[in-house]
């Protein structure tokens, strides 16, 4: 009969130490095997399953085909194109960052293979603008799947920070022609009045699109009273209210108090979803506008160390490491001060992103982990703010959770996949059940770090090298033509399914 296709086997010793190498061999098996290998695409053997969705957390096989898992068993006969044994390693559905960094305006292109690196599969990035992600996209993507909120921004996507509805209306059709699930408002760097702010929220819900919300208006800052403002504003309608933990940095409470108030918000308005993260950086726009930095939170950042709020304040605070630049290095984004940062400050003409040391970190800690008395996590998702930021840590820091006992297993992949799946409108993602989207995480629980994953069937990190490529833009029926004549797959979700509340 011939001879048989060669089966490709990732040993778990090679994955964890992250070369990420095939050992090969020839297999001679009867008809029904070779049958059973040209079914399945790819099968994973023996690795840890945690799947609360599913109520799975066991040793399993995984079998996927035509980008979705079709088997799930302690043992599934018969072979593959390619097979993976994960013996001692962590499976998990692929991790969903909810709150991400990937256009022009902030992250660029880097965050694709950044947010790869890093184990994730599906991300939002959070202010757009639609066109530039799907630009970077195309030009940058490594198999995962995107969703944009596009932002409203005085002078560039609205005309005024005090926008009539019907301009509202207007930035809200062309952001969903164009590819984008919704709405941002960047209250906390260039924010609108609070009118402006609640229109925009009732025209995103009036649509049954996303809308999300950097807290701060005219009239509150981006702190705990700025919060406290946004759960006043969205009036019951559907809204994603970003990084909790930004709002507890201690600028009107002792920072402990503030996280408590923020919990106590979060409960009494039970329409807005959330998310926070764990690294101690922020992440602002660089850009100086007539002496004075552009962004009303780079301004808060220099002040808060000392520094005044202008160009020349803005170049002390790199030169002395204050205020670090978001400096491409060997295709990633780091953490740059100095002389080195300065020059390249400098050398962009102040249109680069600069992170501030700026989160204390018992809040971080806190809002991570607090649960309800019903026993649902307080803050619904663990995100990153990342992408091109470089804070990419769900992860390393989640994990460290896990070590520390502060977050089960179960609870870890509740944060940083089901829940976030769940909100962006994503039933076939956030589990492993079969019919679910092929998209999986592999982890080495030890060392805190992905060794594998999977998005739609396509491999996209195999030990420390990114393989995957192009990707899919997430967008609404309206966005489909948009998306698909750039060169990207669509994958729609529809309107009046997002922002819906986790179970």
């Amino acid at each position: 009969m011939g001879a048989l296709p060669r089966r490709r086997v990732l040993s778990a010793s090679n994955s964890r130490r992250g070369e990420g190498r095939y050992v090969e061999h020839d297999s001679h098996a009867d008809r029904r095997g070779v049958e059973m290998m040209e079914g399945y695409d790819t099968l994973l053997r023996n690795g840890t399953v945690v799947d609360p969705a599913n109520g799975v957390h066991d040793i399993r096989d995984i079998a996927l085909r035509d980008g979705k898992i079709v088997e799930v068993a302690p043992t599934i006969a018969g072979g593959a194109r390619r097979e993976h044994d994960l013996t001692g390693l962590l499976v998990i559905p692929g991790i969903v960052d909810m709150h991400v960094h990937l256009s022009p305006f902030l992250g660029g292109g880097c965050g694709h293979r950044m947010l790869a690196l890093a184990g994730v599969t599906t991300a939002l990035d959070m202010a757009g603008p639609i066109e530039g992600v799907v630009d970077l996209a195309v030009r940058h993507g490594c198999g995962l799947s995107i969703a944009c909120v596009n932002y409203l921004r005085p002078g560039h996507t609205i005309a005024s920070a005090d926008p009539g509805r019907g301009d509202i209306e207007d930035a809200l059709s062309h952001a969903l022609s164009q590819g984008a699930i919704g709405l941002k408002l960047l209250g906390g760097h260039y924010p609108l009045t609070a009118d402006a702010t609640a229109q925009a929220i009732a025209a995103a819900a009036g649509q049954g699109a996303y809308a999300a919300f950097h807290a701060g208006t005219r009239s509150a800052g981006s702190n705990i009273e700025g919060m406290r403002e946004a759960c006043e504003l969205s009036a019951g309608h559907p809204l994603h209210l970003a990084h909790i933990n930004s709002y507890c940095r201690g600028q009107i409470h002792d920072a402990v108090a503030e996280g408590e108030e923020a919990l106590r918000l979060l409960a009494a308005h039970p329409h807005i979803r959330s998310e926070s993260y764990l690294a101690p950086f922020n992440g602002v726009s660089g850009e100086c506008i007539d002496g004075v930095p552009g962004s009303r939170l780079a301004a808060f950042g220099l002040e808060r160390g000392g520094y005044p709020a202008t160009t020349e304040g803005m170049a002390e605070a790199i030169l002395a490491g204050w205020a670090l630049v978001n400096l491409e290095r060997d295709g990633v984004i780091e953490l740059v001060g100095g002389a080195e940062g300065l020059a390249a400050w400098r050398a962009c003409g102040s249109l680069i992103g600069i992170s501030f040391r700026a989160n204390p970190p018992e809040p971080r800690l806190r809002l991570v982990t607090a649960t309800r008395p019903d026993g649902r996590f307080a803050v619904d998702a663990l995100a990153t703010d990342g992408g091109g930021i470089p804070r990419n840590d769900i992860v390393a820091r989640g994990l460290a959770l896990v070590h520390l006992d502060a977050l089960s297993l179960d609870g870890f992949v509740r944060k940083a996949s089901l829940h976030p799946a769940r909100i962006l409108g994503l039933r076939d993602k956030g589990h492993l059940g079969v019919g679910a989207d092929a998209d999986i995480c592999v982890l080495d629980l030890e060392r805190r770090r992905p060794v594998l994953t999977y998005a739609h069937g396509q491999r996209l990190l195999d030990g420390e090298e990114v393989v995957g490529r192009g990707g899919r833009l997430i967008t609404t029926p309206v966005g489909e033509k948009a998306v698909r004549a750039a060169g990207l797959d669509a994958l729609i979700v529809q309107p009046g399914t997002m922002l819906q509340t986790p179970q």
